[in-house]
């Protein structure tokens, strides 16, 4: 599958900046579901001892979302800045298992509500299908 944003162009759609940069690909966008990919590399801020870290699975989840924000933005707008947001909380968190390095993380977001600049989310990250975590999130968005 083609990527809809590759990893050279990321950054266009987030707020965030290497070394926090933690997706890698947009592989899908729609009216409620976002999907990305990320390739866990050995030099990731959040790996240790061959492994991504819990951190790492939330930012994860969390950039995913804002990169949902930054590329439909730039589909209706023609925006030039990635919206940022802020997590509000982080509820029904589930760490299955921790992906290791040179593995393909696939995160998937799902929007379960959205209201006066607040939205709830549903992250869950996927190694070859089997489940790495999952939780709701609700994200602030910062009004421009």
């Amino acid at each position: 599958m083609m990527p809809l944003v590759s990893n050279e162009n990321i950054t266009r759609y987030i707020p965030q900046k290497a070394p926090i940069v933690m997706v890698g690909e947009l592989l899908s966008n729609d009216e409620n579901q976002t999907v990305s990919r990320l390739k866990i590399q050995t030099d990731n801020i959040f790996c240790a001892d061959g492994f991504f870290t819990e951190p790492g699975l939330i930012e994860n989840i969390a950039q995913t979302a804002a990169l949902r924000m930054g590329y439909t933005a730039s589909q209706k707008e023609g925006s030039k800045k990635a919206p940022k947001g802020f997590i509000g909380a982080v509820s029904k968190l589930k760490i299955h298992s921790l992906p290791k390095v040179d593995e393909m993380l696939e995160t998937t977001v799902d929007v379960k509500n959205n209201v006066f600049g607040i939205i709830l989310i549903q992250g869950a990250s996927k190694v070859n299908g089997k489940m790495m975590a999952e939780c709701e999130m609700k994200i602030f968005v910062e009004n421009e």
